[in-house]
């Protein structure tokens, strides 16, 4: 096996934090609280990475911010271009939960 078949790619390591999430769902009910956490988490963790990154985060921050914000909104961009093209098979009614806005178009 070659070096390159060795390492998990992103896309792995992503399906392991969505594979927790569908578990969590599934155990509290409640996807958007799910979501809620898992997006604070990635904002924790992200700024946990700034900061080992950062010889001044103070000075950096916005950059960060910036950053970040931009990697996020293109992922998402293509994730819900993805969801678009190939809709969940189960419709499921919006969650009510007043932590997370509901989306309604």
């Amino acid at each position: 096996m070659s070096e390159q078949q060795k390492e998990t790619t992103i896309f792995q390591l992503a399906d392991k934090f969505i594979a927790l999430a569908n578990e969590l769902s599934a155990e509290e009910q409640d996807i958007a609280k799910v979501g809620t956490a898992l997006r604070f988490a990635a904002a924790r963790f992200n700024a946990f990475e700034a900061a080992l990154k950062s010889a001044d985060l103070k000075a950096e921050k916005t950059n960060a911010l910036e950053w970040f914000t931009k990697e996020y909104k293109d992922m998402l961009n293509d994730n819900l271009d993805d969801h678009i093209d190939n809709p969940p098979s189960a419709q499921q009614e919006p969650a009510k939960d007043e932590a997370v806005q509901v989306f309604n178009g």
